[in-house]
């Protein structure tokens, strides 16, 4: 392989993904591990970083450019957040004291909001790439995940933002509730498409309809993968609820997968314009745009 002219890094809770960059932000190679922030100790972040991507350190000093969990309290060290109004990928960053001579690793900020107090890390990066490829873009920008984001940016900076825990709450309910006791591995669209109906139309009652769930497994036979799928429905129904102020009459792109598709296609129907985007894009896009700001170079 081509020795690479940089490194690019998204740490996430859960996982770590690495990129070997040209100066121009080609991917040479990638490589991605488990070992996420969520399973490190401070001191534990070098090495892990090393296991995966020694080799694709050259002769002299590599600069490596961070974002993600990595910056976390209790990450490789603590990076801050830019207050909004801002525009993402940029402010103050934060150099790593690495052991090994070789590496110049730099920490990207996060954004925060004071009112309603908010904060994000890692997602202020894809969100740079989105308006790296539409400059022009002033809307809203969906990024779902565990902590789903929704974000609106005018004059290519982050406004406002609101997160909501739709991943986070489908994983408590349905791992750890009663309604654990309804759940199978199969999918049923069907379901989901209701769930999200329902949710939308009636978030007050969710509480109620989340019993029902329990309820009609025990009274009903449920089709295989209804109980997880309208579960699901329910969540995102309650988020589009919660956030029809930023999709109502805008434009709005969804940064994800073919998943995140699937989960959030009736947007298509809700909202002025929607457009879907890939994840892994737009972090390799707003990676690259910030290696250029700290390079001096350009994307």
């Amino acid at each position: 392989m081509t020795a690479p002219d940089w490194i690019a890094v998204d740490w996430g809770t859960s996982n770590l993904r690495v990129w070997a960059m040209t100066s121009d932000g080609a991917v040479l190679a990638e490589r991605a591990s488990d070992r996420g922030m969520g399973t490190l100790a401070p001191d534990q972040f070098e090495a892990a970083f090393l296991d995966l991507a020694e080799d694709f350190l050259r002769a002299g000093r590599m600069t490596v450019v961070v974002c993600g969990m990595a910056g976390a309290r209790g990450g490789w060290c603590e990076a801050g957040y830019v207050a909004v109004p801002a525009m993402p990928g940029r402010g103050a960053t934060t150099r790593v004291t690495a052991q090994d001579p070789r590496l110049d690793v730099t920490i990207l900020p996060g954004l925060s909001q004071a009112d309603p107090p908010d904060v994000m890390r890692g997602e202020e990066t894809q969100i740079a790439g989105v308006l790296s490829r539409f400059p022009d873009f002033d809307g809203v920008i969906c990024l779902p995940g565990t902590h789903t984001k929704w974000v609106r940016v005018a004059g290519g900076s982050v406004r406002e933002f609101r997160t909501f825990m739709t991943g986070e709450l489908y994983a408590l309910l349905s791992r750890h509730s009663i309604l654990r006791l309804g759940m199978d591995d199969d999918w049923n669209a069907v379901a989901f498409a209701g769930g999200v109906t329902d949710g939308l139309a009636d978030p007050g009652g969710l509480s109620g309809a989340l019993f029902g769930l329990r309820a009609r497994g025990l009274l009903q036979s449920p089709r295989a993968g209804e109980t997880r799928a309208r579960l699901s429905g329910l969540l995102v129904g309650l988020e589009l609820a919660g956030a029809r102020s930023f999709w109502d009459r805008a434009g709005v792109v969804v940064v994800g997968d073919e998943r995140t598709r699937e989960l959030y296609g009736s947007l298509t129907e809700l909202a002025a314009d929607v457009r879907f985007v890939d994840a892994r894009e737009m972090t390799l896009a707003g990676l690259t745009s910030a290696h250029a700001d700290l390079t001096g170079g350009t994307e």
